[in-house]
């Protein structure tokens, strides 16, 4: 299980972003431009997760090259982290504490890009099928493999989470592949309700997903979330979190979530 949870990360990331160029290539051949362009505004946003990992390999004594600023400006920054994190698992015979920090590394960037990118370009698609081109087989495969992905992303950043309590081995498959389920039933059915809302009620469901918003900023707020100490960028931490709060729960504090879990879904159903 050590490598086969970022072989499995890799696998995905390669598919969705094929699915993606895919999708480009689709609609700019189609001569439908302005999807085009929102599909290519949905990359932008995965560029902080690339900055991120640069500024990263600079603390960890790694100075980035132009090659390794190359991988990063063509949005591969974290493809080179999957295949360091399988070399040194390929390397290492027990439980490293490296290798451990190489995949916390990386399940934090790949989850912050999945719902930096990989979330608008999944909110998109699902539109252009229920609203726009209900038989487009090539945005309703990039949707589907970005639903998987952005669920895979949530999983693996809650394995490596389970890995860093005292004790705890890598759980079995079976618990993964529940957890997989859980995650793409619950962000498929999000999407599919904001969309089918949006193509309804046009506008409105930003009021919706606004209040939503609030309501989780401002309950985040009540928790006291300790993580980030300076009062400013503690505000801008829970309303960026309280956003995410829209499609999906993550768990950002120490000790027992089930109050917490029962809270969450009591609101957002």
């Amino acid at each position: 299980m050590r490598g086969a949870v970022p072989r499995l990360s890799l696998t995905l990331l390669a598919a969705e972003s094929g699915a993606r160029l895919c999708a480009i290539i689709h609609y700019l051949v189609r001569g439908q431009l302005g999807w085009f362009g929102l599909t290519m505004a949905c990359l932008v946003p995965g560029y902080a997760a690339q900055l991120l990992s640069i500024l990263w390999f600079r603390a960890d004594g790694h100075a980035p090259g132009c090659c390794l600023l190359a991988l990063h400006l063509l949005q591969l920054g974290l493809w080179k982290r999957y295949w360091d994190v399988l070399r040194a698992a390929a390397k290492a015979g027990g439980g490293a504490g490296e290798l451990l920090a190489q995949l916390g590394d990386v399940c934090v960037l790949r989850l912050l890009e999945a719902l930096l990118q990989t979330l608008p370009h999944l909110l998109l698609q699902t539109y252009v099928v229920v609203a726009v081109d209900p038989a487009g087989f090539i945005p309703g495969v990039s949707a589907g493999l970005s639903l998987l992905s952005l669920a895979w992303a949530l999983v693996s950043y809650s394995h490596f989470t389970f890995l860093l309590k005292p004790g705890h081995l890598s759980p079995p498959a079976a618990v993964i592949l529940c957890l997989l389920l859980w995650r793409t039933g619950m962000l498929g059915t999000r999407v599919l309700a904001l969309v089918l809302f949006a193509r309804l009620y046009s506008f409105w469901v930003f009021a919706v997903a606004g209040v939503h918003w609030l309501l989780m900023s401002f309950w985040l707020g009540a928790q006291q979330t300790d993580i980030v100490a300076q009062p400013c960028r503690w505000r801008l931490f829970n309303c960026l979190l309280g956003a995410v709060y829209i499609f999906c729960y993550i768990n950002v504090r120490p000790g027992p979530s089930r109050t917490r879990v029962v809270v969450f879904y009591a609101v957002s159903t």
